[in-house]
């Protein structure tokens, strides 16, 4: 809009053209002022430059690592009046972030589908009418600090009890076949 009010200013005048148009003359002044002087901004975009170097000051004295929290912390420690979001926000147009703990995925199946696929013997029906009739095995990961480790579990689904399970720092078939082999105690 604005090149179209430079381009017929001489003819009709800038107030005018801002009347047809939705823009306020003012607006129009403003945003020419800002083109001849750089510096002329709005207080929000002056204070984002100037926060923009300190966020960058803190995250790069804090080797890299620190994300919005703790950049932002780290700013009210030195006194400075800021939102959390708005670090939040600055740190995004600045690209930088804080480092993530282990990798950003992880898969513990990569699926083929060339293969066979194991039968459904009981059909999604997971009902029984007495004990030990149907069991059912189910295998999941946890994270701890020195990696991944893989629990497997085996259910009575009459009683909803954990008749076997088995821990392993690897993911093998031995590990369900080791949990049926292992049963708990009754209670």
């Amino acid at each position: 809009m604005v090149s179209f009010i430079d381009d017929h200013r001489v003819d009709y005048g800038v107030e005018p053209i801002c009347k047809r148009l939705p823009i306020a003359p003012s607006t129009y002044h403003e945003h020419k002022a800002r083109e001849l002087d750089p510096d002329r901004c709005s207080k929000r975009s002056t204070r984002d430059r100037h926060l923009k170097a300190e966020i960058k000051r803190v995250w790069e004295e804090n080797f890299e690592v620190y994300g919005a929290r703790k950049v932002w912390c780290q700013l009210k420690r030195e006194c400075f009046v800021v939102a959390r979001c708005t670090v939040e926000r600055l740190m995004r147009e600045l690209g930088l972030r804080g480092v993530t703990r282990g990798p950003k995925n992880c898969w513990t199946t990569i699926a083929d589908d060339s293969l066979a696929r194991p039968a459904d013997l009981v059909n999604r029906e997971f009902s029984a009418i007495r004990p030990n009739q149907l069991w059912v095995a189910d295998i999941t990961f946890v994270p701890t600090w020195s990696g991944f480790v893989y629990v497997a579990f085996i259910v009575d689904v009459f009683a909803r009890y954990i008749v076997g399970w088995r821990v392993s720092r690897s993911l093998k078939a031995e590990l369900v076949l080791d949990a049926g082999q292992e049963r708990l105690p009754a209670i």
